[in-house]
Order: structure tokens, then C-alpha cells, then sequence
């Protein structure tokens, strides 16, 4: 059986986090319990413990309506046939729609240059419209969908394939060989910006990097501490509190040693803005001109890099942390079969 085929252990894991904590062990207990009994059987008359697994969770069903099932919890608000389906979508939507308004709105204000003030009323404003928004269409279209009498076939599919990973195996191989690859992807880029540049001069190459030994030590180090993380998370095989902690460290420090870099005119290399600037002719200038208000050209291309320096370090650090969720979520399962 592949580790992306255990449908018993992916179950366990999806039903644990939709428990209450208080009782979750217990009934995590009586679940894997019940399933062995019915996978057992199955094995032993010659069906593959794969087939058999992914045979009896379908038969459980969802895993929130299953887990609802288990605790007595009623799931009217939409009604028992949407309410999962609803639950899922709806948690899909919240992590994703605001996440995308409130990036939007602040990079807007930034290249408006708006006060701090103003980013952060602005920023609270949307995140709560956005929040509303989603939260009350998803539910009318479900609403919608159950009083009309629709059948949503398409809305309640489910199959245990859509069961998530275990958090072992998605600290894996694969994960490890992506990230190395990609670190090793820039330093490779610095030495092609230097060496031959990435855009045509006709003479000798202007790095769009600062070739400065102090932008060149912060970056690589970070690479390499990147990849020390990767291995070490590899080694692991699941997130740990400490390797949250050790990761939004090592977020944090990149966005506040670029984004210092960037401020005080040590990232971006100014032979290269002055390269671009006798480049873009009468059209650039006028451009420049045009933007004054934002700071000009370059002024609104600094906001747009230093809201990037911020964003995926921020997604990094909410990945870790989720990641760190998720294995706890599904740790129960673990430790159950241990015993």
C-alpha cells in the first residue's frame, strides 16, 4: 500500500480535528477500533488492505458528518444534507478571499502612499466586509440550494480520495527535493545577474541586484539556513512546535533583512534604476512624471517589492503554523495505534 493510500489513518486524522478535544481520544479510540473490525475481514477474504481501507471510509462517509454523528452535535443551521459541504467550502473561502482583499487593499495603500493610520483602518475595514460577505453569500447559496430541493451532486461528491495527507508525509521526500532545488535556484540567479546579467546592455552586464558583499551575506545566509530547516524537517518527518518557531524566526528575519536592505538603498542595484531610466526614453519619463504623487515609478515598484519581502514570509510563517495544526490534529491517531 503507497503512504498515499492509508485512507484508514487519513480518516482518523480528518474526524479528529472536527472532535471536541476533551473527548477526542476516546472516541478516536472506538473509530480506529471499529474500522480494523471491518478491514480485518475484508483482508483476510483476500482484498487488499487498500481497497479494503478506502471500501469501509467511504461507507463511514464525510468525516465532519461522521465526527457530528459520533458527538450528538446537530448540524441545522443549513440542514443535515448541506451542512458539511457548506462547512467545507466555507473554510476553504474564509482562509482564501480575505487573505487576497486584505493583500490587495494594503498594496493599494502603499502605493498611495497612505499613513499607517489610514493602511491599518483601511485593512481592518476590508478583512470584516470581506469576512461578512463570504460568509452570508456561501450560506444563501446553500440556503438556495436546500429549499429549492436541488439534489448538488456536484456540492455533496465525496469520495475518500479527497481525505488530506497525513502531516508525515507531507514533511516528505518530495518536499525536501522542491525546497533544496529551489534554494539552490538563487545563488545560481545572483551568479547569472552578475556574470552575465538578465538584460541585454550591449556592452557589460548591469546586475539588478546591489553587488555589495553585505546583500550577498544576508541572502546566502538565509539560503543556507533554509536548507539546514528543510533537512532537519525532513529528518523530523512532522512539524514540531519548535520547528514553527524555528521557521517564523527565520521568516521573520529574511522580511526584516530585506526589507532594511530595500529601505536603505542596499538591495536593487542604483546603476541598474539609472540603466532603465536612460533605457525608457521620453515614455519612462513621462510615466515617472505621471506618478509623482506615488513616488514615481520606482516609488510604486518599492512598495510593490516591499509588500512581496512581507507576503510570502507571512504565508510561510501561517503555513507552519497550520501544518503544526494539522499534526496535532492527527496525532491522536498515532498515538492510538501505538497503544
Amino acid at each position: 500500500m503507497t503512504a498515499t493510500a492509508d485512507y484508514a489513518e487519513r480518516y482518523l486524522a480528518a474526524v479528529s480535528r472536527a472532535l471536541p478535544a476533551s473527548s477526542r481520544p476516546e472516541l478516536l479510540a472506538e473509530v480506529e477500533s471499529s474500522i480494523a473490525e471491518q478491514v480485518e475481514p475484508r483482508v483476510a477474504r483476500g482484498e487488499s488492505r487498500e481497497d479494503a481501507e478506502r471500501h469501509v471510509v467511504a461507507a463511514l462517509g464525510e468525516p465532519i458528518a461522521y465526527a457530528s454523528s459520533l458527538i450528538d452535535r446537530p448540524m441545522w443551521l443549513i440542514g443535515p444534507r448541506y451542512y458539511a459541504a457548506w462547512l467545507r467550502l466555507l473554510r476553504l473561502l474564509l482562509v482564501i478571499v480575505p487573505l487576497c482583499a486584505v493583500g490587495g487593499s494594503v498594496l493599494g495603500q502603499l502605493i498611495a502612499r497612505a499613513s499607517v493610520g489610514e493602511v491599518i483602518g483601511s485593512t481592518v475595514a476590508v478583512l470584516i466586509g470581506t469576512i461578512v460577505h463570504v460568509a452570508f453569500w456561501t450560506t444563501l447559496v446553500f440556503f438556495v440550494l436546500e429549499r429549492t430541493g436541488s439534489t448538488g451532486e456536484s456540492v455533496l461528491d465525496w469520495s475518500p480520495d479527497q481525505l488530506p495527507l497525513p502531516a508525515e508525509h507531507r514533511a516528505g521526500r518530495n518536499e525536501l527535493i522542491g525546497s533544496l532545488v529551489f534554494l539552490a535556484l538563487v545563488p545560481l540567479a545572483m551568479l547569472w545577474d552578475v556574470l552575465l546579467g538578465f538584460f541585454p546592455t550591449g556592452a557589460a552586464p548591469v546586475p539588478v541586484l546591489m553587488p555589495s558583499p553585505w546583500t550577498w551575506t544576508v541572502i546566502l545566509g538565509f539560503v543556507v539556513l533554509e536548507a539546514v530547516f528543510a533537512v532537519v524537517l525532513f529528518l523530523r518527518r512532522r512539524w514540531s512546535m519548535a520547528l514553527a518557531v524555528v521557521n517564523t524566526v527565520l521568516a521573520v528575519g529574511f522580511a526584516a533583512a530585506s526589507l532594511t536592505l530595500l529601505i536603505r538603498g542596499a538591495l536593487v542595484n542604483p546603476e541598474f534604476m539609472a540603466f532603465v531610466t536612460r533605457a525608457g526614453g521620453d515614455g519612462f519619463a513621462q510615466g515617472e512624471q505621471g506618478s509623482t504623487a506615488q513616488g514615481g515609478v520606482f516609488g510604486i515598484l518599492a512598495a510593490i517589492l516591499g509588500f512581496c519581502l512581507i507576503a510570502f514570509p507571512a504565508w510561510d510563517i501561517a503555513d507552519g503554523w497550520l501544518k503544526l495544526r494539522r499534526a496535532g490534529a492527527g496525532g491522536g491517531t498515532a498515538a492510538t495505534r501505538a497503544e
